[in-house]
């Protein structure tokens, strides 16, 4: 008897996840992502220097953000995890940092993803993964 307690309390101890997921982060869909980008377009010419960023609509939940450190390119959504879909929530991105056009001007690192400032929300930039094949940059959340 005593050894089926330790099994059943060994069972329950391994099946505990420490996963968390903050309930206040639902606002993004996960939508299918896969674009490419070619870096030799006038529209993207500037993307490879450092501390660059553009924002390219109508893909994921309110754009993507490609930002440029010069050696990687980081890919985000451009809505505002903080924030219910809305016109405002929408990222405005300038060099490496992106700024919600809401009242609370929620500010976030297109390095990192994560927002800073004072009363930084918790929720961080959904992440997209970029591949660099020569002058071609691949996005996707696949």
């Amino acid at each position: 008897m005593k050894l089926l307690i330790y099994i059943f309390s060994l069972f329950l101890l391994i099946s505990c996840s420490n996963n968390y997921e903050n309930e206040n982060c639902k606002f993004l869909l996960d939508i299918n992502v896969n674009l490419s980008i070619n870096l030799s377009l006038p529209e993207y010419d500037q993307l490879p220097f450092a501390g660059n960023s553009i924002y390219i609509p109508n893909y994921g939940n309110g754009g993507i953000i490609i930002a440029s450190t010069g050696f990687d390119y980081y890919a985000w959504d451009a809505r505002d995890p903080n924030h219910e879909q809305s016109s405002c929530s929408i990222l405005e991105p300038s060099g490496l940092e992106a700024t919600c056009g809401c009242n609370d001007q929620n500010k976030y690192s297109l390095v990192t993803g994560q927002a800073f400032g004072e009363n930084a929300p918790p929720c961080s930039l959904r992440f997209y993964s970029v591949r660099k094949d020569g002058n071609i940059l691949y996005i996707s959340n696949n």
